[in-house]
């Protein structure tokens, strides 16, 4: 039966059959190697679609769960009590919940859109789709991995892709665009590895008891579960290595360290999503690398950092989370404001979208600091309604260039009459982009409003302000491109390509359909955040 493969691992692993395949093909063939991507990355998108529709929300719980152990080294015991035997263990420990399942559905849907727009790639053809499925598999497994040190793994294996398919394919400042894109992203992961070893080597014990109740085997473990059972479980073994009473153990996590470990991951997360004022890195991606990874970069890595943020940070520090909500709030208020401030008055077309995208990363972080039900799903829901919208806008915007050469709005004007079809999907894409009812975006930054309204009446009320904002530099970008005087160099230039078509009507497909339709999403998410909101709700009682 399929549900007794290995589906999670294929998912994962299937575009490096891509690779092998590549590997064996010339060079010069461009429409080989780019039919041979778009056929490896359809197979995780099948494969993820067969998940979705096997998923039961109502389970709850990681589903499909795969496991077996990838590290296991003894230490001393002398070093920890007598009375223990210790392993350190990590387990290659992949599995899907309601959480993680819209991702890896976003991530396979953008990443089979942008090898269908990568037609645009014009050198090194080999290369770039060599780069770009391993980039594709490194998202995946970081939507997948339930364990620590395989999520960083994966992580990391995003970095080195991205750096070479920013500095070899994109613009005329593309190699200070990469170089800038790995600095911050390598501070992040340096920082995120700093409150992975330090949650390993406290909350990262899980005790079982043996037969004569004075002996323990105790393992060092890097999965989700154990860390959030060890961290919020008072009667756990956690921090208490040898079986001991803890009190005054070395080990233990005070208050301050959590608080230390969230604002680390805060941190880290924050760089990626990116929390202002740690997205200057961001504006120079979007603006010299190549449209097909732009779609990727802003449709799928920027969603790493709001996931990191709610699966380890929220997740195993639901105290600290409560502590920083205001705070978490008020970055969000400030990202939303700021890059729509910014967004208006920018005359790159390219930026306003980069701008753009802080915005609506705002939004998530509104949803975040919300702490319930109704905003934690806005947020999620976000994610996936900007992934959508992002990619085919950036799509758009690399057939623009293409025929323009050139994306500065002073240049352009008029292209409704010469490009209608480009110019109709540019003003949906736009519609969804500013929170049009019945598209997807309003359905994100309702949620994500709404349930800050229940805790955070004033910054939610102030956040309405980006909204409108977005209205406005969204409207003037999108009418001055396809509306006004039409530069006579411009006046013969052809509409979209069927290669270009095909993804364009996709993408759009998608984001009416998730916005007359919403459930698709959320009802994914019913049993996500049930134990999460518990412990809010044991705390408050308490």
């Amino acid at each position: 039966m399929v549900a007794d493969w290995p589906i999670l691992s294929l998912i994962v692993f299937s575009p490096l059959l891509g690779i092998a395949v590549l590997l064996c093909m010339p060079g010069h063939r461009s429409n080989w190697l780019r039919t041979t991507a778009v056929a490896a990355s359809l197979v995780p998108l099948a494969l993820a679609l067969w998940l979705y529709a096997e998923y039961d929300p109502a389970a709850g719980g990681a589903a499909y769960e795969e496991r077996m152990t990838w590290i296991s080294v003894p230490l001393n015991k002398e070093a920890f009590g007598s009375v223990a035997s210790f392993r350190m263990e990590f387990q290659y420990h992949l599995g899907i919940d309601g959480l993680s399942l819209p991702l890896v559905l976003l991530t396979a849907v953008v990443a089979v859109m942008a090898a269908l727009a990568s037609v645009h790639i014009k050198k090194r053809w080999k290369a770039f789709y060599l780069w770009f499925l391993l980039l594709e598999t490194g998202m995946l497994g970081v939507f997948l991995a339930r364990d620590i040190i395989l999520f960083f793994v994966f992580f990391e294996l995003t970095l080195i892709p991205m750096f070479f398919l920013i500095g070899i394919w994109g613009l005329f400042n593309r190699e200070k665009a990469a170089n800038k894109f790995l600095l911050y992203n390598g501070l992040g992961s340096a920082i995120m590895l700093v409150a992975f070893v330090i949650l390993i080597a406290t909350a990262g014990f899980s005790a079982e008891q043996q037969a004569d109740n004075r002996t323990f085997d105790v393992v060092y473990s890097g999965s989700y579960e154990a860390l959030h059972h060890n961290l919020n479980d008072p009667q756990s073994y956690a921090n208490q290595p040898g079986g001991g009473s803890g009190a005054d153990n070395p080990y233990r996590l005070t208050d301050g360290m959590r608080t230390a470990l969230f604002v680390l991951l805060l941190i880290a997360f924050g760089i990626k999503l990116p929390i202002f004022p740690f997205h200057t890195w961001m504006l120079r991606v979007h603006a010299e690398a190549p449209p097909s990874i732009v779609m990727i970069h802003s449709g799928v890595l920027l969603k790493i950092g709001a996931y990191g943020l709610i699966r380890l940070g929220v997740f195993l520090f639901p105290e600290q989370a409560q502590q920083w909500a205001v705070a978490l709030a008020a970055l969000g208020v400030v990202n939303m404001l700021y890059g729509a401030v910014l967004a208006f008055v920018q005359t790159e077309f390219r930026l306003v979208l980069a701008y753009s995208s802080v915005s609506h990363m705002g939004i998530v972080l509104l949803g975040i600091a919300s702490l319930n039900e109704i905003g934690l799903q806005g947020a999620v829901f976000q994610l996936v309604s900007h992934g959508l919208i992002s990619a085919l806008l950036f799509l758009i915007v690399g057939s623009l260039y293409e025929r323009t050469g050139t994306t500065r709005l002073p240049e352009l004007g008029g292209l409704a009459r010469p490009l209608p079809f480009m110019s109709g999907l540019l003003l949906a894409a736009g519609l969804a982009s500013l929170g049009l009812p019945g598209l997807s975006g309003f359905i994100g930054e309702f949620l994500a409003l709404l349930g800050l309204f229940e805790t955070q009446k004033a910054l939610a009320a102030l956040a309405v302000l980006g909204v409108i904002i977005a209205a406005v530099y969204v409207l003037r970008s999108v009418l001055g491109i396809t509306y006004g005087p039409l530069n006579e160099q411009h006046a013969a230039l052809p509409d979209a390509r069927l290669i270009e078509a095909v993804p364009m009507i996709a993408l759009m497909a998608l984001i009416v359909l998730l916005g007359v339709y919403p459930s698709l999403v959320t009802d994914t998410l019913q049993q996500s955040f049930g134990p999460l909101l518990d412990t809010f709700i044991a705390r408050e009682g308490g």
